[in-house]
């Protein structure tokens, strides 16, 4: 019997050397083999269960089929809208993400940034408040709480009127914040049609891979305004007492759009929506176009970028690579989660090496142990390229997620920069130019910077080795989770 398990263990071994590796970055191949190799009895099953780089089944083949009818119903449109300008190389990455999401570059209107959770939730309010036909809400983390009260009150008070609302949340992003259950009847009393994103209901033959979620944070009204960026619906402590006592806050960034951009917000939403529900939203209602703007002033030339396990070939990794590359004088970054793959990295180290100016903004203190750790341990190497990394001070979590290159081109969504978003969870980015949408996200640079520490190579080099062995553990294992 021994003989027979050690020969099965090492076949498997070998099998797992030459499969684990297939169309997967090498960072986290090597995690997974060190993983199965040194400790099978957890790397089997771990690998088995979440391992696969491949998302196949029925999400896959439903976002397969909304990109193929995403690049017909758009096929008619220009890929750049008519008096933007872009550089040559920006054009080219503009094409490339219509290659991969099937979404073209079109017009939009920055309607205002709100860094404010308050006066985030305050706009919102005031759209829903304004709604005549429906309301399109879908968001990572929800809870019905005394923050989001006003915004949720609004919502029943439109289903209460007529107006046909429906609600995305991802199952294991908002169960586990307090009221759960009760938030649910609220809903359904409201009047309100809900659904879980990505549930796990074995009771009810509901299964997926536990380590996917739907990260994406939207809301859109009457297909006339839309917002989208960082916040969750919760409020800023999270539900949690201890934070609130330590005055621990949630530091986020929502952009509100009109304009033509948002129909490409209906787009992810509707198919999202029929993921979930099996039930397809009618275009006619859902997607009419409004009047062509030209980019200048308040208008902007804009293009969505959804990304996720449905797409295999990484939109918004590429995106970000790509536009760093771009860069020629400044680049400006700001991500919670900040723990790249060697192909970002080396866009942003070369970037700096190049001449150009590279900030980088992060939590001085982050909310998650491992990607708090991992994002550690690339920092000597950014500090030693001539990045420069901006800490914002503790107890808040900077939880912002936007792009700026030069003063021509920006990003702002829900994706941070790390692993997990690149490929497990669902995303949407929003990339502007040619109107202030740049100049927004810059002023709010300053803001940040006007708080925030900066990190020298110096000061890094002098932490204590345990430390930074541990970040480089931590390292190692986001590769695999």
């Amino acid at each position: 019997m021994t003989t027979v398990l050690v020969t099965v263990e090492y076949g498997l071994k070998l099998l797992a050397i030459g499969t684990v590796p297939e169309n997967r970055r090498p960072s986290s191949s090597s995690a997974w083999l060190l993983l199965i190799l040194f400790v099978p009895v957890v790397g089997f099953p771990l690998y088995w269960l979440i391992g696969s780089p491949y998302v196949r089944g029925r999400r896959h083949a439903i976002q397969a089929e909304a990109n193929r009818r995403l690049a017909e119903h758009t096929g008619r449109l220009p890929s750049i809208p008519a008096g933007a300008a872009p550089s040559p190389a920006l054009e080219s990455v503009l094409g490339m993400v219509r290659r991969l999401t099937g979404l073209p570059c079109i017009t939009g209107t920055d309607e205002g940034l709100f860094g404010d959770t308050g006066e985030a939730y305050a706009a919102m309010t005031a759209a829903v408040a304004s709604a005549g036909r429906y309301v399109h809400v879908e968001f990572y983390i929800m809870a019905w709480d005394d923050t989001t009260d006003p915004l949720f009150t609004a919502l029943a008070e439109a289903a209460g009127r007529g107006v046909q609302v429906r609600l995305l949340m991802d199952h294991l992003g908002s169960r586990k914040y307090p009221g759960w259950r009760a938030f649910r009847r609220r809903l359904t009393a409201a009047g309100i049609d809900w659904q879980l994103m990505m549930p796990i209901d074995l009771l009810r033959g509901r299964w997926r891979r536990p380590d996917l979620r739907n990260h994406r944070k939207l809301l859109i009204v009457d297909g006339e305004v839309a917002f989208l960026g960082s916040h969750n619906v919760i409020d800023p402590a999270y539900g949690s007492a201890k934070n609130a006592r330590a005055g621990r806050r949630w530091k986020d960034l929502t952009v509100k759009v009109s304009g033509n951009i948002v129909l490409a917000v209906e787009a992810v939403f509707a198919t999202d929506w029929f993921s979930e529900t099996g039930q397809r939203l009618e275009p006619s209602q859902h997607v009419v176009e409004k009047p062509e703007l030209r980019p200048g002033g308040a208008a902007n030339a804009m293009q969505l970028i959804p990304s996720g396990p449905g797409f295999p070939s990484d939109p918004n990794l590429r995106l970000f690579t790509s536009l760093v590359h771009l860069a020629v004088e400044k680049v400006s970054i700001t991500s919670p989660y900040f723990v790249p793959d060697e192909s970002l990295l080396a866009a942003i180290t070369t970037a700096a090496y190049r001449g150009v100016r590279v900030d980088l903004f992060v939590g001085e203190e982050a909310d998650q142990f491992l990607v708090g750790h991992a994002q550690r341990s690339y920092y000597r190497a950014l500090l030693e390229a001539g990045v420069n990394i901006h800490l914002y001070p503790a107890p808040a979590v900077l939880h912002a997620k936007y792009l700026t290159v030069d003063d021509s081109v920006a990003v702002i969504g829900s994706s941070n920069m790390d692993f997990r978003s690149f490929t497990l969870d669902y995303e949407v980015m929003l990339l502007g130019f040619g109107g202030d949408l740049v100049a927004r996200l810059q002023a709010n640079d300053a803001q940040y910077l006007a708080v925030s520490h900066r990190l020298s190579l110096q000061e890094w080099t002098a932490q204590p080795w345990y430390r930074r062995y541990l970040d480089n553990v931590c390292r190692l294992t986001s590769a695999v989770m």
